[in-house]
């Protein structure tokens, strides 16, 4: 399987990918989500995309939205985000966020979600 990690935080794409990688997940990382739509294009397809909300450029929902409509229909997309409100998490999910996970969050909450997509033995 292979996951996107699309954070403005290189502290946090380094921990995601590192519980990732435990599982056998192959991992790639993007800064901001414009340079995440473009990885997204240059293939191989992704499996999984965990995306930050607050990021320059090119915000995680603006991504999300445009995922969604470039046709990425396939991948889970997990926003991963300190945004905690209800508004944002419906906001989110109408765009087309197959789950939410909030920071900070531990490898037990990420492995539940993981669990949640399908992706993972609970």
């Amino acid at each position: 399987m292979r996951a996107l990690i699309v954070d403005d935080s290189r502290f946090v794409r380094g921990f995601l990918r590192s519980l990732l990688e435990e599982k056998g997940i192959e991992c790639e990382e993007a800064a901001d989500g414009q340079a995440g739509l473009e990885r997204l294009h240059e293939g191989p397809d992704f499996e999984l995309a965990l995306v930050d909300w607050n990021m320059p450029v090119m915000d995680g929902l603006e991504m999300l939205k445009q995922v969604r409509a470039q046709g990425f229909d396939r991948m889970k997309v997990l926003m991963v985000t300190t945004e905690a409100e209800n508004e944002f998490i419906l906001t989110a999910l109408d765009a087309g966020a197959d789950e939410y996970l909030m920071k900070p969050f531990d490898e037990e909450a990420l492995s539940e979600k993981l669990a949640m997509l399908g992706l993972e033995e609970a």
